[in-house]
């Protein structure tokens, strides 16, 4: 029987939910949101922040994986279509455009790729940049160039949370901040 581990109480939306904290680091914990399954959370998640995005958004843009269904239910909630920017290239994504960042849950280096087919879907378009957590903004900033490359206006960005230095992400449309936490104190 594995210990029950502690965890994080946050509220999405009108939903609550419990965030297991993980150590990732000598010391230092993070409250892990994961909504991949939760479609509870995805839906309501969706749609308080179709609520926030500007109006004259076009096209919703989001990195691989775990936002996906967010953006899926984010272009369901708005109308507006979305990108997935892939994380390893396969062929069939022809002249893709790439950005490298560094990711803080991997700790390596990760090549963001804009298809090809999506090119024309984001070039000269106002774009907003949507995504699960936004901790670093290691994935944000790859997104950013990715999306000046291909020719995009990015007009807004957001998550459910941002995590961290809350200062930091004041431009962002986000439905909550998770801490850090730091030899049992919390930070942010």
């Amino acid at each position: 029987m594995r210990p029950k581990r502690e965890t994080y109480t946050v509220e999405i939306a009108g939903l609550i939910r419990h965030l297991p904290l993980f150590e990732i680091a000598p010391g230092v914990r993070i409250a892990i949101f994961n909504m991949l399954g939760d479609t509870e959370v995805v839906m309501a998640a969706s749609k308080e922040l179709a609520r926030r995005i500007p109006k004259e958004a076009e096209v919703i843009v989001t990195p691989e994986a775990k936002a996906i269904p967010l953006a899926y239910q984010l272009s369901v909630e708005t109308g507006l279509p979305y990108v997935i920017l892939r994380k390893s290239y396969k062929p069939y994504m022809g002249e893709a455009l790439s950005a490298e960042t560094l990711s803080i849950t991997t700790g390596q280096p990760q090549t963001l790729y804009l298809d090809e087919k999506d090119l024309e879907l984001v070039r000269g378009r106002k774009v907003v940049l949507v995504d699960d957590v936004i901790s670093t903004g290691s994935t944000l900033q790859a997104m950013r160039l990715l999306m000046n490359k291909a020719g995009a206006i990015v007009i807004a960005e957001a998550a459910v949370f941002t995590e961290g230095e809350r200062a930091k992400w004041r431009h962002i449309i986000a439905l909550g901040h998770l801490p850090i936490f730091t030899n049992n104190a919390k930070k942010g």
